[in-house]
């Protein structure tokens, strides 16, 4: 039998002023983050110090560069797959989508600007920019907190400095029709932790160890919070790395925003020995992140049920 009630994913606050290594308040907040992770590998996070004027630009912004023609979008290009300008895919015709190396570092974010926009676009600069940088703060202590509740705090400096910054903007039209149709189909995230925020259309779908799914109901206030597979390797299966899709039905588009952070080429990640025991025995070789990106997009690593456990599973 199923749930009376729908299932919600955890609601944790990161607002409040107090909130500084040490204090209560901090390990009260980490102890929730702990259960959540553990529990769903997700949850839903209120952080005010990203304004809500500012919240609401990003889909202006959005709305903006997802107007621009096909023949402009196409110049965001990238060596890395699924970090430039994605679209135009038959198997998800609803859904297209652009990716910003390091979007915290205005320099970046500028150079990708002048190459969508010869004349310049400072609003949608800044505006990435500011967003990106802000919401950076509540990974970094998302982070932390997870390290310190694992007592891995010794190798803090190395797993924040292994990592940078990719903000994935997303859209997915309305299929117009009352007919729930793909917009995404099911996957994990391959990153450390992944924040998404989005504008208040439905389609957004999380699964539960047990296989059930919930609906994430979207909100101005809230980000939704989500381990990815390296996270869940690197702590040898610690926390839930969640599968995730994207239904959408009606035809209202749904803008997303998403920043990953993300392991840099050439940093091995390797659980470490405190996180491996008889009870958790290693679950994965050491790899490299990229490396195995190259194995996930090929027809073998996209058939895999798990391409983690195929590339490098013990």
């Amino acid at each position: 039998m199923g749930s009376q009630t729908p299932l919600k994913l955890p609601v944790i606050d990161f607002g409040k002023p107090e909130l500084k290594p040490g204090t209560n308040e901090w390990d009260l907040v980490k102890g929730q983050v702990h259960v959540a992770l553990r529990d769903y590998g997700c949850f839903e996070a209120t952080f005010d110090k990203i304004p809500i004027d500012l919240r609401m630009s990003i889909f202006g912004s959005l709305g903006e560069l997802f107007d621009l023609p096909l023949q402009t979008k196409i110049r965001n290009v990238s060596n890395k797959p699924y970090h430039g300008y994605v679209g135009q895919y038959p198997q998800v015709p609803l859904y297209e989508s652009m990716g910003i190396d390091d979007a915290n570092v205005s320099e970046k974010v500028e150079a990708l600007t002048s190459t969508l926009w010869p004349q310049g676009n400072s609003s949608f600069s800044k505006t990435i920019h500011s967003f990106s940088e802000q919401l950076s703060e509540l990974d970094q202590i998302i982070r932390r907190m997870v390290l310190e509740s694992f007592g891995l705090e010794k190798y803090m400096d190395e797993h924040m400095e292994s990592t940078n910054y990719l903000l994935r903007v997303m859209k997915y039209k309305g299929p117009e029709t009352n007919q729930t149709k793909l917009g995404l189909h099911s996957h994990t995230d391959k990153n450390i932790v992944t924040i998404l925020y989005q504008n208040e259309v439905d389609g957004l779908e999380v699964q539960t160890k047990e296989g059930e799914w919930i609906n994430v109901k979207p909100s101005k206030h809230t980000f939704t919070v989500m381990i990815g597979e390296s996270l869940y390797a690197w702590l040898n299966g610690r926390v839930y790395a969640p599968y995730h899709r994207v239904t959408m039905t009606g035809d209202k588009a749904r803008y997303s925003v998403g920043l990953f952070s993300v392991p840099k080429g050439g940093y091995i990640i390797k659980a470490p020995d405190e996180v491996v025991d008889e009870e958790h025995p290693l679950l994965f070789k050491p790899y490299d992140h990229v490396e195995f990106l190259g194995f996930y997009y090929t027809e073998a690593g996209q058939k895999a049920e798990s391409a983690l456990k195929v590339y490098c599973g013990v």
